[in-house]
C-alpha cells in the first residue's frame, strides 16, 4: 500500500518524508486555504520538494465538467504530467472524467461516499478513487468497510483504479486497509506520527540504552567502541 501525507504545509512534508518511507502528496482546496498562500506557490514547492516521480494529488474546484477540464490543463501545466487532478465524483465530474482520461491525464476521483460513486468514477477513467473513511464514520456507517466494498468491486471487475482512502482519525482504520491490500493511503502528519506513537515502545527502548549505558558508560553507542 502506497502511503501519501495529506497536507500542505511544506515544512510538516519535510519532517515526515525524513522519518518516514512517504510516496506522495495529497491536498484539497480547504488545505490550501489554511496555508493562507497562493495555490500554485504552495503547490510548487511541494512538488519541488518531493520530485517528478512521486505522486502530487490537487483538486479542481470548479462546478461545470467544462470548468474542471480548463482546471486540469492548467493544474498539469504548472506541476507536470505526473500530478493527478482530483475530479469530485458527481455528474459533472463524471463528464470530465471521461473528457480528460481520452487525452490521458492522471485522475483522482474525490468525495467518495458510496461503492456507487466509485464504480462510476473507475468507469469514467479515474485511476485512484478516493472514499473519505472518517466522514462515512461520522454519517453512520463503517467507512472501513465501504471502502472494502469498493476494493472488491474493482477486484471483481477487472477494474484499473485503485483506491486512495483518506479522512482517517486513528491508525487502525489505515492498518485495516492495509491488510486488505488497498492501492494507497493519504493520512495526516499528526495520524502518521501516531502509528508507533506508544509508551510500550518508547519503554523498551528507553531500557535497552539503560543496560547498554551501564555496560559502556553514558551516552556510549556501538559506534563508538
Amino acid at each position: 500500500m502506497k502511503l501519501l501525507i495529506d497536507n500542505a504545509d511544506i515544512e510538516q512534508i519535510k519532517r515526515i518524508y525524513d522519518l518516514y518511507p512517504i510516496d506522495g502528496v495529497t491536498t484539497n482546496p480547504s488545505i490550501l486555504a489554511a496555508s493562507g498562500r497562493h495555490p500554485y506557490d504552495v503547490l510548487g514547492d511541494i512538488r519541488a520538494f518531493i520530485g517528478d516521480d512521486a505522486d502530487l494529488h490537487v483538486q479542481a474546484v470548479a462546478r461545470d465538467a467544462a470548468g474542471m477540464i480548463r482546471e486540469a490543463k492548467k493544474i498539469t501545466e504548472e506541476l507536470g504530467r505526473n500530478t493527478y487532478v482530483k475530479i469530485p465524483c458527481v455528474p459533472e465530474g463524471f463528464k470530465a472524467m471521461k473528457a480528460l482520461s481520452a487525452e490521458g491525464y492522471n485522475l483522482t476521483g474525490t468525495a467518495v461516499y458510496t461503492p456507487m460513486q466509485a464504480y462510476l468514477a473507475a468507469k469514467s477513467g479515474a485511476k485512484y478513487i478516493a472514499p473519505y473513511i472518517n466522514r462515512i464514520d461520522n454519517m453512520g456507517y463503517d467507512g472501513v468497510q465501504v471502502a472494502k466494498d469498493i476494493h472488491d468491486i474493482f477486484t471483481a471487475n477487472n477494474m484499473e483504479a485503485g483506491l486512495l482512502a483518506a479522512s482517517f482519525k486513528n491508525s487502525q482504520q489505515v492498518l485495516e486497509l492495509a491488510k486488505y491490500g488497498v492501492l494507497a493511503a493519504t493520512v495526516s502528519p499528526d495520524v502518521i506520527d501516531a502509528f508507533v506513537k506508544n509508551t510500550a515502545i518508547t519503554s523498551a527502548v528507553d531500557a535497552f540504552i539503560a543496560d547498554f549505558e551501564k555496560l559502556t558508560g553514558p551516552g556510549k553507542t556501538m559506534a563508538d567502541l
